[in-house]
């Protein structure tokens, strides 16, 4: 199956077209399932709607460190309930950004934590997001071995810290970056990496990948994703596909049922 394992059409960039968006990645993209990923109390409301309308849609709650600044009292208990849903996946997208600080450091490390524990206590996998924090979200997955397990998102670190994480029961998954003749890290760790704990994304309307580079992304543009995986590991895209399909379904517990456009 070919599995988008982070979108995020609850973005307003997608509201001129979005259902036609999504039906076009289904239709024309190929794209199997699709997981629309949570980035406040809000977005992951939305999310789960999409995955209401949708059954080939999934959901992620949680607290973007971007929004950690922002949440409002009682948002613990709020995902709580939200995580409840039957096609809510995971805790998710939690974590740190030291790049932008939309919120401040405190704020990210507290909420990082709480949604951490959150996944622990609930028995959800988590949907990390890691930028620029000098090992800090490695830490965190270190805390919590044996108890949260998951995937880092858009993955950015090196092939040694990959490594590390697999050993943690972590997936990676790689977008848009792994076309681009630049992003040599990026390349480097989806070649090096066993296919095993790799995983598909296109964090679209982010990261599109060439050549579209620049513009609006969404999940039809996987299979360009796949092909240059497919290219670096020296294997047929088939295989890619397929291995990173069971790799997300094994995952985040999926149980799909696609019959829908």
């Amino acid at each position: 199956m070919l599995i988008d394992v982070h979108a995020h059409y609850d973005n307003p960039k997608y509201d001129p077209d979005r259902e036609e968006t999504i039906k076009s990645a289904k239709i024309k993209g190929g794209v199997d399932l699709i997981v629309n990923s949570g980035s406040n109390l809000e977005s992951s409301k939305a999310s789960l709607d999409l995955a209401d309308r949708h059954d080939f849609i999934y959901a992620t709650i949680g607290i973007h460190p971007h929004d950690a600044a922002m949440a409002p009292d009682g948002a613990l208990d709020a995902l709580a309930d939200l995580l409840k849903h039957e096609k809510a996946l995971a805790v998710g997208e939690i974590g740190l950004d030291f790049h932008y600080g939309f919120s401040d450091r405190d704020s990210q490390r507290l909420w990082f934590a709480k949604q951490m524990g959150l996944a622990a206590d609930m028995r959800y996998p988590v949907v990390i997001h890691d930028r620029e924090t000098r090992g800090e979200c490695l830490e965190m997955a270190k805390r919590h071995e044996g108890a949260v397990k998951g995937v880092f998102h858009c993955y950015a670190g090196d092939l040694e810290m990959a490594h590390e994480l697999a050993g943690l029961g972590y997936m990676m998954s790689f977008g848009g970056m792994v076309t681009f003749s630049g992003a040599k890290t990026p390349r480097e760790v989806a070649k090096g990496l066993p296919l095993e704990y790799i995983l598909l994304e296109t964090d679209c309307p982010y990261l599109a990948p060439s050549p579209h580079r620049g513009k609006r992304n969404d999940s039809g543009h996987l299979p360009l994703i796949a092909a240059a995986i497919a290219e670096l590991k020296n294997v047929d895209i088939s295989k890619v596909m397929e291995k990173t399909g069971e790799n997300a379904i094994r995952c985040f517990g999926i149980l799909p049922n696609v019959s829908d456009v």
